[in-house]
């Protein structure tokens, strides 16, 4: 687990671990995507953006205020569906 948490990704402005993201720099990226997905090849984009949003909200109703600080499982469970671990495990 600590591999995924250590996975650098884009929040906040600047790359960070996942593990250091807080539940507003979920909801931002949430947004971010939201408003890039559209029809087409963009339209993949929306569950991603909709997996950020209930990241954001699993962060709240646990009170963390990182991801570092969610369950174990919650990580995991979300790990594939934000591309923190490409679906399937590898980008190749």
């Amino acid at each position: 687990m600590s591999e995924v948490l250590d996975t650098a990704i884009f929040a906040g402005g600047r790359s960070k671990r996942f593990g250091e993201v807080t539940a507003e720099e979920a909801r931002a990226r949430a947004q971010e995507l939201r408003d890039a997905s559209g029809w087409g090849p963009t339209a993949r984009v929306a569950p991603v953006a909709r997996a950020w949003g209930e990241l954001a909200r699993r962060m709240d109703d646990a009170g963390a205020a990182t991801v570092a600080e969610l369950e174990p499982e919650v990580v995991a469970e979300y790990a594939e569906p934000l591309w923190v671990v490409p679906p399937g495990g590898s980008l190749l």
